[in-house]
């Protein structure tokens, strides 16, 4: 499950007619904005998965009946015009880590500036574990050790 932040603080509201438009406000929930950094942090090239050991276990059973939580690894703190999110992610080998959490911090940036429209106060990334595919990943087929 997403650790989303800040729910008792009010939601990211951003009032209309400060943009020239017709009146009203729009209210952006946490989750939602939990969820957008969740996505642009799995398309980056070398995040293998979000989130730590028993997230990315409960994670794995939620894939097999196709109920993916796109917020797993994912904490945000929302405020009236600012974001700040934590992500937790298992980067591929062999990889730059830096090079990755770089790449996770910049997607999330873009994604907060451009999809949700509030500034990003930060973007703390944790590599929590590193995944190397093992020999027979993807082979069905074992050779036995004796004959």
């Amino acid at each position: 499950m997403a650790n989303v932040t800040g729910g008792t603080q009010p939601k990211a509201q951003i009032v209309a007619s400060q943009l020239g438009a017709a009146a009203g406000k729009t209210t952006i929930e946490d989750a939602v904005v939990a969820k957008i950094a969740g996505i642009a942090a799995r398309e980056v090239s070398g995040v293998y998965a979000l989130g730590g050991g028993a997230a990315r276990m409960v994670g794995a059973i939620r894939d097999a009946l196709n109920t993916t939580d796109l917020s797993q690894g994912i904490s945000v703190e929302v405020g009236e015009t600012q974001v700040a999110v934590d992500v937790t992610i298992v980067a591929e080998y062999p990889v730059s880590l830096q090079k990755v959490a770089d790449e996770v911090r910049a997607a999330i940036h873009r994604a907060m500036v451009e999809l949700v429209g509030m500034e990003v106060a930060e973007v703390n990334v944790t590599v929590n574990d590193v995944h190397i595919p093992s020999d027979d990943e993807g082979d069905d087929t074992q050779e036995t050790r004796v004959q």
